[in-house]
C-alpha cells in the first residue's frame, strides 16, 4: 500500500456534478414525500436532476433513459451506478453501488456521502453547523462536560419518547445547548410506523423501516452487514406518544460514527498488559478529534473515526487531525466491517487522499486495537504511520 500516493485527478469527469445533483434530489424526495410514493408538484431539485439526466442521455445517444421522476428513482434503486451512461472516475463508486436501497426505498449511505460533496445547499453543512455551535456555546459557558453530554446524547439516544424528551430538556448538563437540541430532533415520520408502533434497531438504536414482507430494515450499512435487522424497543404510540427522531444529517454523520467511536473506546479500555491500561478520552478539546489514547508512559495517539461507505470520497475529504490537545501521533480509523465491503478500501483511500492530508494514515479499527495492544505490552517501536506490514482491507 502506497502511503505517498498522489491524489487522483477527478477534474476531467464532467458528470460528477450531475451525480451530486441526483443524490441531492433523492435525499430531498425522501425527506419530503418518501421514495415509495410521490405527489405533485415534485421538488425543484428532483425535476432539475431528471432534466439534466435526460439531456445527458440524449447528447450521448442513449435510448433507454428515465422519463419521469419516479423513473429516475427506479434507476437509482435498480441500476448500479457503473451501468449509468455517465463519465465518472473509477474510484467514484464500487461495483453494484446504488443510490436507493431496492428493498426499503430509502437513500443508501453512499447517496448521503455523495450528497455532502455538494457545496450549494445549507442542509449539507447542517450537522457540522450544529456541532460547531454546540462547541461555541459550551466554551462560552466554560462547560466542557456539557459538550461531552451533548455528543453522548446524539450517539446514545437517536430516538426519544415524549417522557425522555422532557428529561433531556430539563437536564442541567445540557442547559448550555438546550436551544440546539430542539433543532436536532423532529417528530418521527409515519413511514416508520407499523401496527401503531415504532421499532428501534438493537445495534444503532435508530428507527427501523417496516418492509412489506413483515421484516424490518435499518438505514445503517454497518448494521445490515451484521445480518437481518434485530428489533430492540417497541414504542407503542398509544402508550408513549409520538417519538422524536434525530434529524437525518445528525443520524448519518454524528450518531452513526459515534457508535463506532463508542465501540472503539470499549475495545481499547478492555486492553490489559500486566495491570497496565490505556487512558481513553472521548472528544477532547471540544471535539478536536474523536478519541485520545494515552499510554502509561505518557505517549499519546489521536484518532478520528470515519464510518464511511466509500473510500474514494473519504480520501477526497481527508484533512489533518487538529493539533490540540497535543499528541505524538494521529490517524483516521474506519470500522473493519465497513471496509470489508470494498475490496481495496485502504488503497482506494490513499489514491484519492487530499493533498492537504499527505501523510495522514488510515487504519482499520482492528489494526488500531492490535497496535495499541502491542505498544501497551512494551513494543514502543509500534507506530500509526507504518503500513508496510498491513494487508488490504479485505484481508486484514
Amino acid at each position: 500500500m502506497n502511503d505517498t500516493a498522489v491524489q487522483q485527478d477527478w477534474s476531467g469527469f464532467p458528470d460528477l456534478v450531475l451525480l451530486r445533483t441526483i443524490a441531492g434530489a433523492v435525499i430531498e424526495l425522501a425527506d419530503k414525500t418518501g421514495l415509495a410514493s410521490f405527489s405533485l408538484p415534485y421538488p425543484d431539485e428532483a425535476q432539475r436532476a431528471l432534466d439534466r439526466m435526460i439531456l445527458t442521455c440524449l447528447e450521448r445517444g442513449v435510448g433507454q433513459m428515465p422519463r419521469s421522476v419516479p423513473d429516475l428513482v427506479t434507476w437509482c434503486a435498480e441500476r448500479p451506478i457503473e451501468d449509468w451512461p455517465l463519465q465518472l472516475p473509477p474510484d467514484a463508486f464500487s461495483p453494484d453501488d446504488v443510490l436507493v436501497d431496492p428493498d426499503a426505498r430509502v437513500p443508501t449511505q453512499l447517496c448521503h456521502e455523495w450528497w455532502i460533496q455538494r457545496q450549494d445547499t445549507a442542509n449539507v453543512l447542517f450537522d457540522r453547523d450544529i456541532v460547531h455551535r454546540a462547541m461555541k456555546m459550551c466554551r462560552l459557558s466554560g462547560a466542557p462536560e456539557s459538550y461531552t453530554a451533548f455528543r453522548r446524547l446524539l450517539v446514545e439516544h437517536p430516538v426519544l419518547t415524549i417522557d425522555e424528551w422532557f428529561d433531556v430538556r430539563t437536564d442541567l448538563y445540557l442547559e448550555p445547548v438546550r436551544e440546539l437540541i430542539e433543532l436536532c430532533y423532529l417528530p418521527a415520520p409515519a413511514s416508520y410506523l407499523r401496527d401503531g408502533a415504532y421499532m428501534t434497531c438493537c445495534r444503532c438504536l435508530t428507527l427501523l423501516t417496516p418492509l412489506p414482507d413483515g421484516t424490518w430494515w435499518c438505514e445503517r450499512d454497518t448494521c445490515r452487514r451484521q445480518g437481518p435487522a434485530q428489533p430492540h424497543r417497541s414504542l407503542v404510540v398509544d402508550e408513549v406518544g409520538e417519538p422524536y427522531q434525530l434529524v437525518r444529517p445528525l443520524r448519518q454523520f454524528v450518531a452513526g460514527p459515534g457508535r463506532a467511536e463508542a465501540d472503539l473506546k470499549r475495545r481499547l479500555e478492555e486492553l490489559d498488559a500486566d495491570g497496565r491500561r490505556l487512558n481513553i478520552q472521548m472528544w477532547p478539546g471540544f471535539d478536536a478529534y474523536d478519541v485520545r489514547i494515552t499510554f502509561p508512559d505518557g505517549y499519546v495517539w489521536a484518532v478520528d473515526v470515519k464510518d464511511w461507505r466509500h473510500p474514494g470520497l473519504l480520501g477526497r475529504s481527508a484533512k489533518p487531525v487538529r493539533p490540540e490537545p497535543a499528541y505524538d501521533e494521529a490517524c483516521w480509523v474506519v470500522p473493519k466491517i465497513q471496509a470489508d465491503s470494498h475490496g481495496s478500501y485502504l488503497a482506494t483511500f490513499y489514491r484519492n487522499r487530499a493533498p492537504q492530508a499527505a501523510g495522514l494514515p488510515l487504519l482499520l479499527d482492528k489494526q488500531l486495537v492490535e497496535r495499541a495492544a502491542a505498544r501497551l505490552a512494551g513494543d514502543t517501536g509500534v507506530h500509526l504511520h507504518k503500513h508496510t506490514a498491513d494487508k488490504g482491507a479485505g484481508d486484514a
